[in-house]
């Protein structure tokens, strides 16, 4: 995950910017990726470390999408919003140094992340040799704007109640992938975001679950 940098100190954020978590997810990712590098010292197990940025989206057949309980992730929460099945979104900060006040993070399709894993496994069974990847299209979109293309994809306008910003959250967030596009041969065929909004629209309106 994108968390085990913490606070950014540039942007975009590639594989060298140090990891410094402020929230205890990213803490908690950050001692597993020092877990595998103890024991490829130790033992010789080879690993290849994927940070993701923002997952997002659903697979085009709508069969497969996100389904959190409780679901905390901003796409899924707006289109719920969008559904009726909840009243508003909660927007924390306005207060950020972004054109609109409100958190950038780049967002990337799940699509991407399983072409990125096959690529990852490929080559480590061909090299060998352990590596790690930032996952992300390089492009930032804030909270209303993504709030603004969920209410273009959905033809809804969905409330928004602004409250105080949440503790370790960064301003932006946005991925260096060019490691990832060098080495695994990787490029993400989503990199519109309303196209990504569509297919999570497409599932929550299909899903059984």
């Amino acid at each position: 995950t994108c968390a085990t940098n913490g606070y950014p100190k540039y942007l975009p954020i590639d594989e060298n910017h140090p990891q410094k978590p402020v929230s205890t997810y990213g803490n908690t990712k950050l001692i597993i990726e020092e877990i595998l590098k103890d024991y490829n010292r130790s033992y010789g197990l080879n690993y290849m470390i994927l940070r993701y940025f923002n997952a997002s989206g659903a697979d085009h057949e709508a069969n497969i999408g996100e389904s959190h309980s409780p679901e905390t992730h901003l796409i899924p929460l707006v289109l719920k919003a969008a559904k009726g099945e909840l009243e508003e979104i909660k927007i924390f900060g306005t207060d950020y140094d972004t054109p609109d006040g409100t958190c950038i993070r780049d967002y990337i399709h799940v699509n991407d992340l399983s072409k990125a894993h096959r690529l990852a496994v490929e080559k480590l069974f061909a090299t060998g040799i352990s590596d790690i990847f930032n996952l992300g299209i390089g492009k930032g979109f804030s909270v209303d704007e993504i709030i603004d293309v969920c209410d273009r994809v959905t033809g809804k306008k969905v409330k928004r109640t602004y409250v105080q910003r949440r503790e370790g959250d960064a301003t932006e967030m946005v991925a260096c992938s060019k490691k990832a596009q060098k080495l695994l041969d990787w490029q993400p065929d989503f990199d519109d975001i309303e196209e990504i909004v569509k297919t999570a629209w497409l599932w929550e309106n299909n899903r059984k679950y």
